[in-house]
């Protein structure tokens, strides 16, 4: 049985959301951000003591759950703001069907893909196509699937995770604008998520296609993957991809780290049709925490788990 969700998302833009997100469209984003990259990475004891101080207070960042609780021993202020947790702070659901929160952070939307077209805000959407870099074959595996957007604020715990068990197949940057994410820009800015630069991970699961987009915003000074290390800066128009077949198909498990944000964003996750229910009491503006039970996994009679091996294969050959 394929269950429908309605869409879940934020309301339309207010007046203010609309004045507050016009400044962005005149900023020159990428500056910003390259002097926040090198300002984060800054090792002297003064300046990254102060910033961390500053920040923790500003934000009311809790400690206790960190591997490292003392904020003067991270040897710069991005070793703080991505710091590990301790192993027993983000447990599992036990059963391995469940499909869990990539991150910690509020559900931005969540929902049902509406042919190929993924709601952002009331009155806002963009197509899977758009979000995938301008892919029509690999965004038709998502036609008809499941989405949801989960924005990670500045407290947030900035790790991103496997929302299921699979193997790597496919990274796609996807270079663009780096427009903030939070609440009022979403309702504001059309096809935010699609124009803001952003890495995709596509994974082969047990349930189908699974894609993973990691979307920068300003401040976000880079985004780092556990296979490939610090996938931006460096920054340029082109679109890049990188395949992996064989033994450089790496393998995850549930749960497992796969990436993370040197400043926070926001991340989609998206499941192909028929594979994926998510819980019906999950609601736009709701916290949630990485490992959190979101769905389920729903397979259908008449349903067919496409493998990605095939149009992966032709893609790199193509390149």
């Amino acid at each position: 049985m394929n269950t429908i969700m309605p869409v879940r998302a934020a309301g339309a833009a207010t007046l203010r959301d609309k004045l507050k997100s016009l400044p962005f469209y005149l900023l020159p984003h990428h500056a910003i951000s390259r002097v926040v990259h090198a300002a984060a990475r800054w090792r002297a004891p003064w300046w990254k003591n102060a910033l961390t101080g500053w920040f923790i207070r500003r934000y009311d960042v809790d400690l206790s759950e960190a591997l490292e609780p003392d904020p003067r021993a991270y040897p710069n202020f991005n070793a703080f703001f991505t710091r590990a947790l301790r192993p027993d702070a983000r447990p599992l659901p036990p059963n391995p069907e469940v499909v869990v929160s990539p991150a910690d952070g509020t559900i931005s939307a969540i929902g049902d893909i509406d042919g190929d077209t993924i709601v952002q805000a009331k009155g806002r959407a963009f197509t899977v196509r758009e979000l995938l870099g301008g892919d029509e074959t690999l965004a038709s595996r998502f036609h008809g699937g499941r989405f949801a957007t989960i924005y990670l604020s500045p407290a947030d715990y900035h790790r991103v995770h496997m929302p299921a068990s699979g193997r790597l197949k496919e990274m796609i940057h996807v270079p663009g604008r780096l427009f903030g994410v939070a609440a009022f820009s979403v309702r504001a800015v059309d096809r935010l998520f699609a124009r803001n630069e952003r890495m995709i991970a596509v994974f082969d699961t047990t349930y189908g296609p699974m894609a993973v987009i990691m979307v920068g915003a300003i401040n976000v000074a880079s985004i780092e993957t556990v296979w490939a290390g610090e996938i931006t800066p460096p920054r340029g128009r082109r679109i890049r991809r990188w395949f992996y077949h064989g033994n450089e198909a790496r393998s995850f498990q549930r749960g497992d780290e796969i990436g993370r944000f040197n400043l926070g964003s926001t991340v989609i996750v998206l499941f192909g049709p028929g594979q994926i229910a998510w819980l019906p009491e999950l609601l736009a503006e709701q916290k949630v925490r990485m490992g959190q039970a979101l769905g389920h996994h729903e397979a259908r009679s008449d349903s067919k788990v496409v493998p990605l091996e095939p149009y992966l294969r032709n893609r790199s050959q193509s390149q």
